[in-house]
């Protein structure tokens, strides 16, 4: 019985994961092949998409990819930034959407030393407002299903990287929004408060996760596993006044703060 029983019910979908990862492994460069996203963590829908990570070391050619003839976009090597998501493909087997991730496991293992000694960066990445910190990979390969090759298991989450990413995150939404009140909401730009607060959620968000050890691999829902969903009520009718954007401001940090507590002994 494979890992990947646990999360998969219908025969069809095992099927397709298996044939995946079967044509990604003859792609040259290939050591592993692992399934990430919804479809991972059994939180899918019917019509969710795939995400598989394809891990390689040394020579890997994304040009390759044609040899499997699924029809798509394929990037090169740091085609998504260059940082530790270099890239990937957007792909339809059979008419349904999968997505490729490039994974250079050398620079992974690098990630994973880094996170057990509390040390991270924050990339930009398109479509994150946050970007994302160097350690997504690491939460990659404690929260997705290896179907092909071996991969590093990280263990618990390292106890350092719960206080520099909790004390990073945190100083970053704090910085973000004492800009957004002086630069910004004092001025009554709207458009810049309102994704200054926005940016400082998803920032205090990390900070909360990061708190609590639990891994992070999107923002997808950031703000709900945080318990800050509710600050969507902050954008409801803001105006332009001045007044307004200083409270919304005032607001966003208040809930901010009373997230990112850490309760006492008696709490």
């Amino acid at each position: 019985m494979t890992p990947i029983l646990r999360n998969m019910i219908a025969d069809s979908d095992i099927a397709f994961a298996r044939r995946i990862a079967d044509s990604l492994r003859a792609v040259p460069g290939v050591t592993a092949v692992a399934l990430g996203g919804s479809r991972a963590s059994g939180t899918h829908r019917p019509d969710s998409d795939w995400d598989f990570s394809l891990y390689y070391r040394g020579q890997f050619e994304p040009d390759d990819l044609r040899r499997t003839g699924w029809p798509g976009q394929i990037f090169p090597l740091g085609g998504w930034g260059g940082g530790v998501f270099n890239g990937g493909a957007w792909l339809r087997v059979d008419g349904t959407p999968v997505d490729i991730h490039y994974r250079d496991l050398n620079d992974v293992e690098f990630r994973l030393a880094e996170a057990r000694e509390g040390r991270f960066r924050i990339e930009r990445l398109p479509f994150h407002l946050a970007g994302i910190p160097t350690y997504i990979v690491v939460a990659e390969l404690a929260v997705h299903v290896v179907l092909y090759g071996d991969l590093p298991v990280p263990g618990p989450y390292p106890a350092k990287l719960r206080e520099s990413a909790r004390k990073r995150w945190l100083a970053d939404a704090r910085n973000t929004l004492d800009y957004a009140q002086s630069a910004h909401a004092a001025r009554g730009h709207l458009a810049e408060t309102a994704g200054a607060i926005a940016l400082a959620l998803v920032q205090a968000a990390h900070a909360v996760l990061a708190t609590r050890g639990e891994w992070v691999t999107n923002e997808k829902t950031l703000l709900d596993r945080a318990g800050l969903r509710r600050a969507d009520a902050l954008f409801v009718g803001l105006s332009g006044e001045a007044e307004a954007l200083v409270r919304a401001v005032a607001a966003a940090r208040s809930m901010i703060e009373e997230a990112t507590a850490i309760p006492g002994p008696g709490g």
